[in-house]
């Protein structure tokens, strides 16, 4: 099994507030500890302008730490098509990847918060799914063929060459975020690897996974690759602790991600989150979702290792062989929780996952 991390640059749920400027501290700090202590990749997510995540370019936030962190894989996950010309993504990704040597795993999204979409004058979110579609099929064939080209609506593009000239293929590094079954089969067609992440159960999941790899054998003629799953972790020793901390931050997010993507349709004023699970329950139950918390709670990987081995067991007996993007840093923890987690996940959850096929 392939494990990453993956920064996210929240700044929601800290109850006395953190500065953008800390966010980012805390986030490398932890990238650098997993090149360390074993993980494969580290992976950046793209959004703006909220405290639900705040890293408008992770092309360039990898371009760090691919120069900082020798040794180890960095990935988009991912570069929201919609919000950027396919010309000035083709050029950053070939940049990127001839710095870091092929190091970089290209992952695509088109993105699902309107509130984001919003403060783009020039994209209408209902043209997302099309845009995304014609931005991705020029993206992958000019870092295939050296060149790019586009006669569709959104990107007219004469033929022009990509410099530094796409060095190695991407056909084995390509991902592609995937939730609704237009995007599973748009993941399919580019024959990118789908990933999917942990907002509802596993077997909620299992129609969309079996679509794609349907998909994928029918243009392919083969087996897809496994599935990349993403996850918010709590991993600590004592089991009390792992249970206390991982419920509660889990909770102090949730109210973030439900308000970022309008899950709900309702606002949540607060920006510090609920303190324990107890409240995030109570809050819910009061608008009909407690049932949302429990689902989000079920299908994350936290507890002790012993636990967390159980609960990505599980998944994998429900999705077959899956690949790991982690979370440590979210939800108001405090560096030096986040940092334990991370350690201990990588002395004593990582050797188990790498055993398994």
């Amino acid at each position: 099994m392939d494990v990453g991390i993956q920064m996210t640059f929240t700044a929601y749920g800290w109850s006395q507030g953190i500065s953008d400027a800390q966010v980012y501290e805390e986030e490398i700090a932890l990238a650098k500890i997993a090149a360390d202590v074993g993980f494969d990749v580290i992976w950046s997510a793209e959004h703006h302008f909220y405290d639900y995540s705040i890293c408008p370019d992770n092309t360039v936030i990898l371009s760090y730490l691919a120069g900082a962190c020798n040794g180890i894989d960095v990935g988009t996950a991912a570069i929201i098509l919609p919000y950027h010309n396919p010309l000035e993504i083709a050029e950053r990704v070939a940049v990127l990847d001839q710095l870091c040597g092929g190091r970089l795993r290209l992952g695509l999204g088109r993105g699902l918060a309107r509130r984001e979409y919003a403060h783009f004058p020039d994209v209408d979110m209902a043209e997302s799914r099309e845009r995304f579609d014609e931005s991705a099929a020029m993206i992958v064939e000019a870092l295939r063929t050296g060149s790019i080209e586009g006669s569709g609506r959104f990107y007219p593009q004469p033929k022009t060459p990509i410099r530094p000239r796409p060095q190695r293929s991407f056909s084995d590094r390509l991902y592609a975020v995937a939730s609704s079954d237009e995007s599973v089969e748009a993941a399919a067609g580019l024959g990118a690897r789908l990933t999917m992440f942990a907002d509802r159960p596993w077997s909620a999941r299992l129609p969309g996974v079996e679509r794609y790899q349907k998909s994928y054998r029918l243009k392919f003629g083969q087996d897809p690759p496994p599935l990349a799953t993403g996850d918010f972790t709590v991993c600590l020793a004592d089991p009390n602790e792992a249970e206390e901390l991982g419920s509660k931050y889990l909770s102090q997010y949730l109210p973030s991600l439900l308000e970022h993507y309008e899950v709900t349709g309702t606002h949540f004023e607060s920006t510090t989150g609920y303190e324990s699970y107890a409240k995030a329950a109570e809050a819910l139950r009061s608008v009909g979702l407690e049932g949302f918390l429990k689902s989000w709670l079920a299908a994350s990987a936290y507890g002790t290792p012993d636990q967390v081995l159980k609960r990505l067991d599980e998944r994998r007996s429900i999705l077959g062989s899956f690949d790991l993007l982690s979370t440590f840093r979210f939800g108001g923890m405090p560096p030096e929780v986040a940092e334990r987690s991370l350690r201990l996940f990588a002395s004593e959850v990582i050797p188990v996952l790498k055993t398994w096929t």
